[in-house]
């Protein structure tokens, strides 16, 4: 498979929020003013999941396929939905390259994955209540449930 250069894996936020890793080269037609859109290779988006760990919570950054629904590997996308594009640093670009190397046998959301389902253990379960428990104390009770 073709390797692409690190300064090519860039990181788009877009308006609505979604933040999406892919390979972007500029070309005099992506960079011309009159062209409305730009092209993207394989797009991840970055979906950050909170993890409770022992020392509190952590977001943990999770790739997934931004475009479920196609195996076209080249996306287009209006310039007027990108707020910035910014170059993935080396960590990102890693984890980028180390998905997209599997990039044909992430399943797609037509593939209806099924994941399974864990059940937390008494001690897992009764350490995340008192995490919940002890956020709670920032409730004042005379306010009626207002944060302090």
């Amino acid at each position: 498979m073709h390797q692409k250069q690190d300064n090519n894996i860039k990181i788009i936020k877009l308006v609505n929020g979604d933040d999406i890793v892919a390979v972007v080269e500029f070309t005099k037609r992506q960079l011309d003013p009159k062209n409305k859109t730009i092209n993207i290779e394989r797009p991840l988006q970055i979906k950050y999941v909170p993890q409770i760990t022992a020392a509190g919570f952590k977001d943990y950054i999770a790739l997934i396929r931004w475009t479920a629904y196609t195996d076209d590997e080249q996306i287009t996308i209006p310039k007027d939905k990108i707020m910035t594009i910014t170059t993935a640093n080396d960590a990102m670009s890693r984890s980028y390259q180390g998905v997209v190397d599997t990039y044909e046998d992430i399943p797609l959301a037509k593939d209806k994955v099924k994941h399974a389902k864990v059940q937390l253990s008494t001690n897992a379960n009764k350490k995340i209540n008192e995490i919940f428990d002890d956020n709670m104390n920032f409730y004042d009770d005379d306010d009626e449930g207002t944060l302090h």
